[in-house]
């Protein structure tokens, strides 16, 4: 079941509702660019980004959401969305039960008292748990799941992603936080280009050797690999688009088809054709 906002600017198609877990595949043509009006979560939801990128503005805290992370989006809390990149985004929205939810949240992701609150906006996922994330929602949308295992999964996808070696959370000055910020929409605004250090730096406003400092301090990892997971979180969702992999390769920025696949079977454990082949005929 598909739904149109009202201004068509999100299609929502609703994959998966049972008593345990509620899973819709969220489409956003980013035609807002600035700030939009203010909206409020009815209920808590994880989100998990697939193409695209976007901005969550909620109160003065930005935080910028892509492939790498999962979002949370708090029961009651208002929040923003701008899109400065152009393309919209696509992402899935999985919602649990409160009581089920906390069984499964490690105690630090919340906040100390009331109501389940999740104390980030963000946690930066691994690429076990994107692979999950792409399988979940192939599965459902082609429908070839049973339900009782696609609630497994999606139960198995929350565990990965709050978990205290699936997750990583920006630890830093808020100051270095909005830098970091600022590098992440510089590589979403074009994934297949081949950038250089020197021209993300100058986008930014800061020196080369400092951006890579406060990228691995914030975030955990060099800002190259986190470019590869992003150019690899994206090749995850076209897969099912392309049958000729050296094409799909070029689109997104590899010198060569042998280097997309040797990067893809280190991140994800198989191939891309094993990949393809898995939610085509699984």
């Amino acid at each position: 079941m598909v739904d149109e906002h009202e201004n068509s600017e999100i299609s929502v198609q609703l994959l998966l509702q049972t008593k345990t877990v509620s899973l819709r595949d969220m489409v956003c043509r980013g035609k807002c660019r600035h700030r939009s009006p203010e909206e409020c979560s009815t209920a808590t939801h994880m989100v998990f980004p697939y193409r695209g990128v976007y901005v969550r503005h909620v109160g003065r805290s930005d935080s910028v959401a892509e492939a790498n992370q999962v979002v949370f989006f708090n029961e009651s809390e208002s929040y923003r969305i701008s899109h400065p990149v152009e393309g919209g985004d696509a992402c899935i929205s999985l919602a649990l039960g409160e009581p089920l939810l906390r069984e499964l949240t490690p105690r630090e992701h919340l906040r100390a008292a009331g109501p389940l609150v999740f104390a980030e906006q963000r946690l930066r996922i691994d690429s076990g748990t994107q692979a999950l994330a792409a399988q979940l929602r192939y599965s459902l949308v082609r429908q070839v799941i049973e339900t009782l295992e696609a609630e497994v999964m999606a139960v198995t996808l929350v565990r990965r992603a709050l978990g205290a070696r699936m997750s990583h959370a920006a630890r830093a000055s808020l100051g270095r936080q909005k830098l970091v910020d600022r590098a992440k929409l510089v590589l979403s605004s074009d994934l297949a280009r081949r950038w250089t250090l020197a021209d993300i730096a100058a986008e930014v406003g800061v020196s080369p050797v400092y951006l890579t400092q406060v990228f691995q301090q914030v975030e955990g990892m060099p800002l190259y690999r986190y470019q590869l997971r992003l150019r690899l979180a994206r090749a995850l969702d076209l897969l099912g688009r392309y049958d000729d992999l050296s094409s799909l390769a070029m689109d997104l920025g590899f010198s060569s088809h042998s280097h997309f696949t040797a990067a893809f079977r280190q991140t994800y454990g198989r191939t891309p054709a094993n990949f393809q082949r898995s939610i085509r005929l699984r």
